[in-house]
């Protein structure tokens, strides 16, 4: 994976208390973690970084929209997405970033890489089901719902056909219930 550059927080430098960063993440951003699933992404990331005398306070916010295909019909649209986490930064003998809400920094360490926070936070914000707006309210016209409706269509003329049963087999019928 390529070292980011803009994703690091020189944090050594700054005074205590709080301090914003602010990122613009598209398509190249996931390109870098080889995440394919999304063909163009807009999202705006807010960091806030308060900085207090033995320990750092990260709240990460983002918003924005991912293109998707839809699960059900495989046409693109702009999911709207929207998250956001907590991340507490404390210094220790060694790195340990085995807790997702806690981040531990060796002794000595002068920046912080935020890259793998904003890319989790963004793909868990993805619903599992993605659903084209289009479906919900009946407005979406693809060549794939048209064959739907088609196929609808002819299971109707099927159930017609098979009300326009022989009168006789109903006279059978009848010898059926009258024991």
């Amino acid at each position: 994976m390529k070292q980011l550059n803009e994703f690091l927080i020189p944090f050594i430098g700054l005074k205590l208390g709080k301090h914003q960063f602010e990122y613009q993440i598209n398509k190249s951003f996931f390109e870098n973690f080889d995440y394919d699933e999304f063909e163009n992404s807009d999202i705006k990331v807010n960091v806030v970084l308060e900085k207090k005398s033995t320990l750092m306070e990260l709240a990460f916010k983002h918003k924005g929209t991912v293109n998707v295909p839809c699960d059900l019909t495989g046409e693109l649209f702009d999911l709207p997405i929207k998250g956001k986490i907590k991340v507490v930064v404390q210094f220790g003998e060694q790195f340990n970033n085995d807790n997702e809400e806690l981040l531990i920094l060796p002794h000595g360490e002068h920046q912080l890489d935020i890259k793998q926070y904003i890319y989790e936070m963004i793909v868990l914000s993805v619903p599992l089901k993605k659903t084209h707006p289009g479906i919900k309210d009946g407005t979406l016209q693809t060549p794939a719902l048209d064959k739907l409706k088609e196929l609808t269509v002819n299971n109707q003329k099927q159930s017609i056909k098979e009300e326009e049963i022989d009168p006789r087999w109903d006279e059978l019928k009848k010898l059926l219930t009258d024991k």
